[in-house]
């Protein structure tokens, strides 16, 4: 066989090498994370390495396609308008600012913005996760205009993180009371336990709420908030090491569910 042709792309952010026909058709791909060659019949098997050999280094393993999972199959039908996974760190915060942008001229800072950088420094750390095998939704919408700003998935259980933006500010909390600053203080660990109960009958999985502070120059508790944790910057990563809750399976399946804008319209 002759007229293949390697062409590379990027895949769930792993670099895949597509082995094409003269006519476009893929016959085999390999993965240098794995370092295998998947092809789509053997027939085009000798002619498929010596295509590749030039980009084969070390050991490497040739067979058919892995077979997908439930959780890959689900993944694989869903909508792109139901699809949460694209999300960006403060997705509805930018959609907003976009819509509705700030004045030019204005005394103060748009609270909009003050809270989208605190929502991205938080996203950054938890989409940091990954590589340990836990997967981040961000701006999960509920109905009534609610949200959750980063839902969590992994190892060890499924986390709503909530972002305060808190910069250079002192946070004071009296469950259910928060307050940044001089600001008043309102409720906030309520509304936080009652959003993660709603996330927790969608999935039909219990959902733990986080309050992450960003920025924040000092913290005074009066007293352990009712199920509801509390980190700081520099905390928000040990939210990782929870684990002996989940197996890989039900982390995928979970991720699957939670990415599905059409699970959280029961809520």
């Amino acid at each position: 066989m002759s007229g293949l042709r390697v062409i590379p792309a990027w895949r769930h952010g792993q670099e895949r090498l597509y082995v094409c026909l003269a006519d476009g058709r893929n016959v085999a791909w390999y993965e240098r994370e794995s370092s295998r060659v998947n092809l789509l019949g053997e027939e085009h098997r000798e002619a498929v390495l010596r295509t590749l050999a030039p980009f084969l280094t070390g050991g490497y393993s040739v067979g058919p396609p892995p077979v997908p999972t439930p959780a890959e199959l689900a993944r694989l039908a869903l909508h792109p308008d139901d699809d949460l996974a694209p999300n960006r760190p403060g997705e509805a915060l930018l959609i907003a600012l976009d819509r509705d942008p700030a004045p030019a001229r204005r005394l103060r800072a748009d609270p909009r913005q003050r809270a989208l950088t605190a929502e991205q420094s938080i996203g950054e750390v938890l989409d940091g996760l990954e590589g340990a095998g836990w997967h981040t939704l961000h701006s999960v919408p509920l109905p009534g205009g609610a949200r959750l700003h980063h839902l969590l998935i992994g190892p060890g259980g499924l986390f709503s993180v909530h972002t305060l933006p808190a910069r250079k500010q002192r946070v004071r909390v009296a469950d259910p009371m928060v307050a940044v600053g001089r600001a008043d203080p309102r409720p906030l660990l309520r509304e936080l336990r009652a959003d993660a109960d709603r996330a927790s009958f969608a999935l039909t999985a219990e959902i733990r709420p986080v309050l992450a502070l960003s920025g924040a120059t000092d913290l005074d508790v009066t007293s352990p908030p009712r199920e509801v944790r509390i980190v700081r910057d520099g905390e928000v990563s040990a939210l990782a090491r929870n684990g002996g809750v989940l197996k890989p399976a039900d982390v995928e399946a979970l991720h699957a569910m939670a990415r599905d804008r059409r699970t959280w319209l029961r809520v």
